[in-house]
C-alpha cells in the first residue's frame, strides 16, 4: 500500500553483489512483521527526500541578501537630503558680477557627486541581486517542485493509511469475544498496530502541514524579491535618470550665467520624484527582510517535524 521503494540503494550493488542475491533470494516477511513496518514507517523515504530538500531551500532563498538594497536606497535617500538649492537660485547680475556664486555652484556640484556616487553604488547592488536571482531562480522552482511532489506523496499516504486505519478498527469491533489465548493475542497485537499507526499519521500530517506551508511561504519570498528588483530598475531606469539629467543641467547653467528659476523648479520635481521612488525601495527592501528572517526560522522550526517522521 505504501511504496518506499525508491529508497533501496540497488544502484550501489555489484554485479557480483547482485548475482549472489537472486541465488539467494531475501525471505518475505510475515503478514505481522509487514503491517507492524507500515504502521512505524509508512511514508519515511518521502520525510527523507524533505530533509534534503529543506537544507537546499535554506540555502537557496538565502542567496542574495537584499540588506543592501535597503542601504543602497538609505544611503542614496541620505545624499539627496544634502542638496541645497539655494545654492544655485538665480542670483542678481551684482552677485554674479562679484563672484559670490562660484563657491555656492562648487558645493552644489559638489552635492551632486556624493548623489551620483550614491546612486551608482545602489545600481550595483540592484544588479547584483538580478544576477543571482537569474542565477538561483530555475534551481529554487525545481526544488520547490521536487517539495510538491514528495508531500502529493505523503497526502495519499495519510489518505491510505487513514482508510486501512478505520477498516482495521471497524475489524476489531465486529470481533466476538475471544476466549482463546491465542486469538486474544491477536486481537492485543491488532490493537497496538492501531495505536501505532495513529502515531504514525499524526508525525506525517504535523510533518507535512509545516512542509506545506515553508513552500507556500518560499514561492512568496521569490516573488517578493522579484518584486523588488523590479521596482528598484524601475526607478533607476526613470527616476534616477531624470534627476540625473536635471542636477547637471542645473550645475552647468549655474556655472556659466546662473540658474532660472525654471531650472531650479524642474530639478526639485525631478529629487522629489526620486525620493518618493526610493522610500517606496526602502520600504519594500525592509519588507522583503522581515519576510526572509521569518522564512529563515521557518526553515529551521521544520527539521523537528521532518526528523521525527523520519
Amino acid at each position: 500500500m505504501f511504496d518506499d521503494s525508491h529508497d533501496r540503494t540497488a544502484s550501489l550493488m555489484t554485479p557480483a553483489r547482485l548475482a549472489q542475491m537472486k541465488a539467494r533470494p531475501r525471505p518475505a516477511p510475515s503478514p505481522a512483521a509487514w503491517l507492524d513496518q507500515l504502521a512505524t514507517g509508512a511514508g519515511a523515504g518521502h520525510v527523507r527526500r524533505l530533509l534534503d530538500l529543506r537544507h537546499q531551500l535554506s540555502a537557496l532563498l538565502h542567496a542574495g541578501e537584499v540588506h543592501t538594497i535597503a542601504g543602497a536606497c538609505q544611503a542614496l535617500h541620505e545624499a539627496l537630503d544634502e542638496v541645497d538649492f539655494s545654492l544655485v537660485q538665480p542670483r542678481g547680475w551684482i552677485a554674479r558680477l562679484a563672484g559670490g556664486g562660484k563657491e555656492a555652484t562648487a558645493r552644489f556640484a559638489a552635492q551632486q557627486a556624493r548623489v551620483v556616487q550614491a546612486g551608482d553604488a545602489l545600481v550595483g547592488e540592484v544588479r547584483t541581486l538580478q544576477k543571482e536571482q537569474e542565477v538561483q531562480r530555475t534551481a529554487v522552482e525545481r526544488t520547490l517542485l521536487d517539495c510538491e511532489v514528495e508531500l502529493r506523496a505523503m497526502e495519499k499516504i495519510l489518505e491510505q493509511g487513514t482508510r486501512w486505519l478505520q477498516d482495521m478498527r471497524s475489524q476489531l469491533e465486529a470481533r466476538p469475544p475471544e476466549a482463546d489465548e491465542a486469538a486474544q493475542r491477536q486481537l492485543r497485537d491488532d490493537t497496538a498496530r492501531c495505536d501505532l499507526l495513529v502515531t504514525r499519521l499524526q508525525l506525517l500530517r504535523t510533518a507535512a502541514t509545516a512542509a506545506q506551508q515553508l513552500l507556500q511561504h518560499g514561492r512568496a519570498a521569490c516573488s517578493a524579491r522579484t518584486a523588488l528588483a523590479a521596482r528598484c530598475r524601475h526607478s533607476l531606469d526613470e527616476e534616477w535618470p531624470a534627476w540625473r539629467r536635471q542636477a547637471a543641467s542645473l550645475a552647468d547653467e549655474a556655472a556659466a550665467r546662473g540658474c532660472t528659476g525654471e531650472g531650479v523648479e524642474a530639478a526639485r520635481a525631478a529629487l522629489a520624484a526620486l525620493r518618493t521612488a526610493l522610500q517606496a525601495a526602502g520600504a519594500q527592501a525592509r519588507a522583503v527582510q522581515v519576510q526572509d528572517r521569518a522564512l529563515a526560522d521557518e526553515v529551521a522550526g521544520l527539521q523537528a517535524p521532518l526528523q521525527a517522521a523520519a
